[in-house]
């Protein structure tokens, strides 16, 4: 195919890094139960995609999240599949859960607003602070990899707008807990390009190089694109991104779809960034998966693309 035409921009990255979400942040709001099986085929099928950095579950209490309560037996099917694989882990069980199964990559998640803090771990900002710091520790103590996922740096469902500097202060005490990575959620999809911006500005004036920044934007009012494209004009080189749009966040309601790795895809490919991935073996693992969810992908390009009739069984 010869679409989309590359014609370059200036100021952009010649590689971004997809952090692919669908196999947690996709999977953990189904209503109903995805087999492990399923799961691991998904994984595996990104992997042969192309995608590098797939984020394959989350250690936490099922309670918590239930869709994601196979991940002790889930992770040692896609472990040996030669691409990073971080998981979330909420507290130190998490961690030794993680860490038995040969874990590498793990993420903690903290909140830039205490409201949501509150609704999803039942906490203050600063006690899911002091909670995540033995997790950290202990992880780089192994070598680890430490990815910080940040909520509600654009706007926050019950505090409305979120102050640039509020944001600014978790993320510099996420840092300094030792996170290598941190990932500016936009949990609820209210963010605008300038709003970007100004936040990547404002945190390196504080000292958080852009290198070790991702972004993560739900398409919640159409502006995942566009945010994505302010980001990477300010030099971000990690996009989180969820194969077929699928997923959002089981404690804000209003959390819609995550950006589609098929749509990111397509834009970047037409920008001439290399991101290793291949478009079409992607889509046909969207099409696969909406069949085994009973619906059809959210994903623009996916429905451009795609041959097949997600709603049925292939």
């Amino acid at each position: 195919m010869t679409l989309p035409m590359v014609v370059p921009a200036e100021g952009l990255p010649a590689r971004v890094r997809i952090h692919e979400v669908g196999a947690r942040d996709g999977l953990q709001n189904e209503k109903s139960a995805v087999p492990t099986a399923v799961k691991a085929e998904f994984v595996h099928r990104l992997a042969e995609a192309g995608l590098t950095t797939i984020e394959a579950t989350s250690f936490v209490h099922p309670g918590w999240v239930p869709q994601l309560a196979d991940a002790d037996e889930l992770f040692p099917l896609v472990r040996d599949l030669g691409v990073d694989l971080p998981v979330l882990v909420p507290n130190e069980r998490g961690l030794d859960r993680a860490l038995s199964l040969g874990a590498r990559r793990v993420a903690v998640f903290v909140s830039a607003t205490e409201s949501f803090a509150k609704a999803n771990l039942n906490r203050t900002v600063d006690e899911v602070m002091a909670m995540s710091e033995p997790v950290v520790a202990r992880a780089k103590a192994q070598g680890v990899h430490v990815r910080g996922y940040l909520s509600m740096c654009f706007g926050d469902p019950w505090e409305g707008a979120v102050p640039v500097d509020q944001v600014v202060r978790v993320c510099r005490a996420l840092l300094d807990l030792g996170c290598d990575e941190l990932s500016l959620g936009d949990t609820i999809g209210v963010a605008t390009p300038g709003h970007v911006g100004a936040l990547l500005t404002a945190l390196n004036e504080q000292g958080v190089p852009t290198d070790a920044l991702g972004v993560h934007f739900h398409d919640t009012y159409g502006q995942a694109l566009a945010n994505t494209l302010a980001a990477l004009q300010h030099g971000v080189t990690t996009v989180d991104a969820s194969a077929g749009g699928l997923g959002g966040c089981p404690y804000a309601k209003s959390a819609t779809g995550n950006l589609a790795t098929e749509d990111l895809v397509w834009m970047l490919q037409g920008l001439g960034i290399d991101t290793g991935v291949d478009l079409g073996l992607l889509v046909a693992t969207s099409e696969w998966m909406a069949a085994r969810l009973g619906r059809p992908s959210p994903s623009r390009t996916v429905r451009a693309l795609g041959t097949a009739q997600p709603h049925k069984e292939q």
